[in-house]
């Protein structure tokens, strides 16, 4: 500890939560964190860390840098991208190549010899590729341990934190690996603190007026519609269908009564055995299958589905086979068009085919933001409704009111949706400052560090 100074790297830096994070640790103790190199690769994420950091050193791509460039560093930080092994996508692991990624820290801290790191990633690394279903950690995750325990030879300690315990009113779970040259870290000992989403909303902006918002208001009043999802392949007390505020234009009572009839049978399995194909979650189904949980006659009914497959809530569609390819990286599963099997009626829109898929209550929390659909939810303001803004999506993550993103609303919650929650960094952090400083410097004092 040169200085008072500890340096650090901070690799895949998206917002630099991270790094704010460990900064706000060391800093509150007396310790100043100096970062000797940034890497990150979107450029909308580069003019945002230049916009709210100094940066003498900010690199590109982490497969371009070389260890003989890297300045020494006391730290490395690295919330390595999750894509590989988030249920969100493909779940690859290290069949991705971003999941091979982590190999590169591997590679600079067996090179560089820091005394510490902080990683994070998504908590489906916990229990990504299996080897058995009753196992608490998957191969993935073993396999990085054993890496930064047996073969770097550093003390390792992980934990799954919820940011929601952390006074931030939104549910994001995050897996910290933290490790050490000397003595393991202890993640315990956080005390909960709760919020709800009313403690980062904004007032008085100017709310949603389209033809979306106005069928919906024609239906239900504002304080009906708080925690309540709109989208029509989901059911529920806390889902309204777009039939039901005619979305795509009026239905009568019988059409309504049917298309809920529909949207129930087509999730049973016994049409799948029928049918001949895989049981799937949403099935399409014939004229003479619907005939026969209807009290309506077929002419009746032939005429219904037509004027409801006209307006676009339902689609005639051949049903789907469960096909497995063999690709060299294993066996690729997805779902093909039948052409074989009779045409049936589906409900057609998802989630993210409305203006607004889901209206949050200020006396709630918000769901885990993700990237996709963060533009489709909304808040309530006065008597309308509008989306989140940027510095809402700020405080959910916990970054201070100084903290600016200088880019497109679009890409500003791209960035939010892969970013950390502040504040479990900096206890995170904390823990490891505490580490360090007992083992590094017994001349200072480090008061208010959790052990």
């Amino acid at each position: 500890m040169e200085n008072n100074t500890v340096k650090f790297i901070d690799l895949f830096a998206g917002l630099g939560g991270i790094r704010l994070g460990f900064e706000q640790a060391f800093e509150s103790q007396g310790i100043k964190a100096e970062c000797v190199m940034t890497s990150e690769i979107k450029p909308y994420a580069v003019k945002t860390l230049h916009h709210n950091f100094p940066h003498d050193y900010l690199a590109g791509d982490i497969f371009t840098i070389s260890n003989d460039v890297i300045p020494d560093f006391d730290f490395l930080l690295g919330g390595f991208p999750c894509q590989p092994f988030s249920a969100g996508g493909k779940r690859q692991g290290f069949l991705d190549t971003r999941g091979t990624l982590f190999f590169e820290i591997e590679r600079i801290i067996r090179e560089k010899r820091p005394y510490g790191f902080i990683l994070e990633n998504v908590e489906g690394l916990v229990k990504h590729d299996l080897a058995n279903k009753n196992d608490k950690i998957g191969r993935t995750l073993q396999t990085i341990l054993n890496t930064l325990k047996n073969d770097l030879g550093y003390s390792v300690s992980w934990k799954v934190f919820d940011s929601i315990e952390f006074g931030l009113p939104q549910s994001r779970k995050r897996i910290f690996i933290v490790g050490t040259l000397v003595g393991e870290v202890n993640l315990d000992g956080h005390e909960p603190e709760f919020a709800t989403l009313s403690t980062v909303l904004e007032k008085g902006l100017r709310t949603i007026e389209s033809d979306f918002t106005k069928k919906l208001f024609s239906k239900f009043e504002l304080d009906d519609l708080l925690g309540m999802s709109i989208k029509d392949k989901r059911g529920g007390d806390k889902n309204i269908h777009s039939w039901d505020i005619g979305l795509k234009g009026e239905i009568s009572e019988s059409q309504n009564i049917l298309l809920n009839q529909i949207f129930k049978q087509r999730r049973k399995k016994g049409w799948a055995d029928e049918i001949g194909i895989d049981w799937m979650d949403g099935m399409p189904l014939t004229l003479d299958q619907v005939s026969r949980f209807s009290d309506l006659s077929k002419k009746e009914l032939f005429a219904m589905l037509e004027d409801l497959t006209t307006k676009g809530y339902l689609r005639l569609e051949h049903p789907k086979k469960l096909v497995k390819e063999f690709t060299t990286n294993g066996i690729r599963t997805f779902r093909s068009f039948d052409e074989t099997k009779p045409k049936g009626y589906n409900i057609i829109t998802g989630k993210l085919s409305f203006e607004i898929n889901k209206i949050l209550d200020p006396k709630d929390i918000a769901p885990t933001i993700v990237a996709t659909d963060v533009s489709r939810l909304a808040v309530p303001d006065g008597n309308g409704l509008r989306r989140l803004t940027i510095r809402e999506g700020l405080r959910l993550f916990g970054f201070p009111e100084w903290y600016e993103i200088p880019t497109k609303t679009y890409d500003a919650f791209d960035l939010l949706g892969n970013t950390v929650a502040v504040p479990v960094v900096r206890f995170v952090a904390e823990k490891l400052a505490f580490n360090y400083a007992s083992q590094k410097s017994d001349h200072f004092i480090f008061s208010k560090i959790p052990v």
